[in-house]
């Protein structure tokens, strides 16, 4: 592929440009114009315009969708930088105004940040910005980190040990954890002994299913186990679970505080040292000075804030090991 001339540069506008990122992410031309608010047609004319300036045929129709050439996989990381150079300069220079704006934020938080900070944020966003809708997708660590360097959410909820660079963050709490159990179950909470606690049934949180969490780790570490009954992908769901059992579950303290007592559950205090961890702002460095992003972040520090009275820990270094 040659340079492109003056005459064909003029030709590339934006549009044409985020189609062709969106036919690379996507490989499906219904897909991009769901996306990009564009007709299937007007998705058609402007791949056969990319065909034409780049003297490629880009996508190759496949039966599994839009299968890019060579020349298009060249193309991607260039153009992406492109398009994020001018959202970055556009962002900065524009204003936000949260009673004028509209469109969807997307966030991306497991069940636990769903349940104890998507609601509060929900509602302010009623009050101080009526025209924005709140998209919660259910993505965690890797997933989540995934979502934001491409773009297809605005900020993550959550926390990273081990944070890539392009990934900035804010610290809102730190959580600590917390055993519910059914009161004939846990019949002195809050006090637990180590020898009861190992003794239990256990349900287990475990979005990728595993058997096996921190709380394992630790038991090992100290020569017991403990017998696991049950494992679950949500928090939720393990609470209604152990008020219709006899097993104890081990969550964050701010979830168990909030739901355990509406199922019926006591808490108690692990009496072993379960490492606390921050939960987070996430989002992705080409966004630091974007308006939204910026007065966005700044709703969740002050609902933090509301809630605890104090200001929570901020910056962009990583989260402690």
């Amino acid at each position: 592929m040659s340079d492109l001339s003056q005459t064909e540069l003029r030709r590339l506008d934006l549009t044409l440009l985020l189609v062709f990122l969106g036919l690379v992410r996507h490989r499906k031309a219904a897909a991009v114009a769901v996306e990009l608010g564009l007709t299937q047609s007007a998705i058609s004319q402007a791949l056969r315009r990319l065909r034409d300036i780049f003297g490629d045929d880009l996508f190759l129709r496949r039966p599994h969708g839009m299968e890019p050439t060579a020349t298009a996989l060249a193309l991607e990381a260039p153009i992406a930088r492109a398009v994020e150079a001018l959202r970055g300069a556009l962002g900065a220079a524009q204003a936000f105004d949260p009673a004028a704006a509209q469109g969807v934020v997307r966030l991306a938080a497991l069940d636990a940040e769903q349940a104890v900070l998507v609601p509060a944020l929900a509602a302010r966003l009623r009050v101080s910005a009526p025209g924005l809708c709140l998209s919660v997708l259910p993505l965690g660590r890797g997933d989540a980190v995934e979502a934001l360097s491409e773009g297809r959410v605005d900020l993550a909820l959550g926390f990273l040990w081990d944070r890539p660079e392009v990934i900035r963050e804010e610290t809102l709490y730190h959580e600590s954890f917390l055993v519910a159990g059914r009161p004939d179950v846990l019949p002195e909470a809050p006090r637990l002994t180590l020898e009861a606690y190992a003794a239990a049934d256990h349900v287990l949180i475990s979005p990728g299913g595993d058997l096996r969490g921190i709380v394992d780790t630790r038991l090992e570490a100290m020569g017991l186990s403990r017998r696991i009954v049950l494992g679950l992908p949500a928090f939720l769901p393990a609470l209604s679970a152990v008020a219709a059992s006899d097993a104890v579950v081990t969550l964050p303290a701010r979830l168990a505080r909030a739901f355990g007592p509406g199922f019926g559950l006591v808490l108690a205090a692990p009496p072993l040292e379960l490492r606390r961890f921050p939960v987070s702002v996430l989002w992705h460095r080409r966004n630091d000075a974007e308006a939204r992003s910026l007065w966005l972040r700044a709703q969740l520090r002050d609902l933090e804030q509301a809630e605890t009275g104090a200001k929570p820990g901020a910056g962009s270094g990583a989260a402690p090991g």
